[in-house]
């Protein structure tokens, strides 16, 4: 379980400059319970790059330097909150990276056994680490893999894997050369609130959000572009994410994305100046194409 931060800018951003002072501080100051890791990825010329360490994130210098350099117009940042059993160590710190793609959860799917069995052979082959996470990634890679196409391949998975696991939080960050994904799906999924309580003395000293809506995701739009972000900042300024949806953004070669309208209206109208916003919703069947976006909606 962990902490997500993401963003799609018009021109390189470091995320220093998008979240401010405060809210930088508010974000790593949340490594008082994700501490077991942090992990940044971010798009090169070159193709997707990654960095990650097991060390939390407020006693890292690599981390205190690359929230500070503007890395690019699209990338992600990671804090671990290490599920009970799975060890603290660099093959389990997000974000995973196959093929170009880069990937961060935060949640926790059991059986991790029952979700490895979705994986063929090949894809087993890739796994790294011992986490659910990767696991989780390799099956969205190996569905896009068999669709030949992203935005196919992540709607079956995840409506493979809300039918399978329905009371896991499948909220996840994934970036490739083409999109950046931002998965919130976790309406049934329960706040870890016992195991928050065991490393606090006062409850009051909880992150805000966190016993009652810590798989909450929210987002703002800027001057700069788009930004999404776990709960847990208690900033003003950010907007929620509707529930059990998925949003793609195309990252055009050579052009700047634009949202009109937000990301809020996003499950009724939806319109972009140079890409796709793609949301995948749980509680509609119909596909609509307006704006030149596309809007998907699956029943899952």
């Amino acid at each position: 379980m962990c902490r997500l931060f993401g963003y799609v800018t018009k021109s390189p951003c470091a995320v220093a400059d998008l979240l401010g002072e405060e809210g930088l501080h508010a974000f790593t100051s949340l490594t008082t319970v994700h501490s077991d890791g942090w992990g940044m990825a971010w798009h090169t010329p070159e193709g997707t790059r990654t960095e990650s360490s097991p060390r939390s994130a407020d006693l890292d210098e690599s981390y205190r330097r690359l929230v500070e350099v503007p890395l690019s117009h699209a990338g992600l940042v990671h804090l671990r909150w290490a599920t009970g059993g799975i060890d603290v160590r660099p093959e389990n710190t997000h974000p995973f990276l196959s093929d170009d793609a880069a990937f961060a959860h935060n949640g926790h799917i059991t059986p991790i056994a029952d979700l490895e069995a979705l994986l063929t052979a090949e894809s087993r082959a890739r796994l790294g680490g011992d986490t659910d996470s990767e696991r989780y990634f390799q099956f969205v890679h190996q569905s896009v893999e068999q669709c030949g196409d992203e935005a196919e391949g992540v709607s079956r998975a995840l409506a493979a894997l809300v039918k399978r696991f329905p009371r896991c939080s499948l909220n996840a960050l994934v970036l490739t050369p083409t999109h950046m994904f931002a998965i919130h799906i976790n309406s049934r999924a329960d706040s870890p609130l016992r195991a928050l309580r065991q490393l606090f003395d006062d409850e009051g000293d909880i992150p805000p959000r966190h016993t009652t809506e810590y798989f909450a995701m929210d987002y703002r739009e800027t001057s700069r572009g788009l930004e999404v972000v776990s709960s847990g900042l208690g900033q003003p300024g950010w907007m929620p994410v509707p529930a059990d949806t998925a949003v793609m953004v195309d990252l055009p070669p050579g052009r700047s994305p634009t949202w009109t309208p937000s990301l809020g209206s996003a499950t009724t109208r939806c319109e972009t100046a140079y890409g796709r916003l793609l949301s995948i919703c749980c509680t509609s069947a119909a596909r609509l194409v307006r704006g030149g976006a596309r809007l998907l909606r699956t029943r899952w």
